[in-house]
């Protein structure tokens, strides 16, 4: 059997406009499904938006202080601004394995880990999306993971608060939790530049994609 080619993993420098990266990542997905074009993991950082995943309720959007966007994704509002490290990945569950839960997992997994190769301990929450840590001994959110996957693609990814103005997110109910803050690794004394957080990420990417191609064996 031939091995698969590893995705294309690219790291966009400066700020993406969000429209612009939501229709290029589109597009991949699209020739990723027609078999054009390879599995894309994108790295980039985005000029301040608030995006509206498919659950977003209205009264959840306190201030529009910044342009509000329509995401597809699933999930509510979320804030991506500068000093935040998103994750876009467009991957084939085809032949992954059509489980989207088991991804959401190892997805989360992934990130865990890279948090941890910079000093932070982050976990999930029971009933709570995305990723957590303890700021000044309280629960707190350090990234947000929201996905949609059409034709067994997957599209969107994570965001990590590495250093972003976190007044921000006052603006909005981030991800429709009011009972709990967000926070970032400068905030818990860890500050990380984009560079180190990338090479965390991909140490541990290729564990992430064989956890992932695990959901092969349990969708078949």
């Amino acid at each position: 059997m031939t091995p698969r080619p590893a995705p294309e993993w690219c790291i966009s420098p400066g700020l993406t406009d969000y429209a612009s990266a939501l229709a290029e990542m589109e597009a991949r997905a699209a020739a990723v499904a027609a078999g054009d074009a390879g599995e894309l993991m994108w790295m980039l950082e985005h000029p301040p938006v608030y995006t509206a995943g498919t659950s977003a309720a209205p009264d959840e959007l306190i201030d529009p202080r910044f342009p509000v966007v329509s995401a597809g994704r699933g999930g509510r509002y979320t804030y991506h601004g500068p000093g935040q490290r998103i994750g876009y990945l467009v991957l084939d569950l085809n032949a992954r394995g059509r489980d989207v839960r088991h991804f959401v997992h190892s997805l989360e997994g992934w990130v865990i880990a890279a948090l941890g190769e910079i000093g932070i301990a982050a976990f999930r929450a029971p009933g709570r999306i995305g990723i957590w840590t303890i700021d000044r001994g309280q629960e707190a959110k350090i990234g947000a993971i929201g996905v949609r996957v059409k034709r067994w693609i997957t599209m969107h990814g994570f965001s990590v608060n590495l250093s972003p103005d976190l007044a921000h997110f006052g603006g909005i109910v981030p991800c429709g939790i009011a009972d709990f803050g967000v926070t970032s690794a400068a905030s818990l004394g860890q500050p990380t530049d984009f560079a180190t957080f990338d090479a965390a990420l991909a140490f541990h990417r290729d564990a992430f994609l064989e956890t992932v191609s695990c959901g092969a064996q349990n969708s078949a």
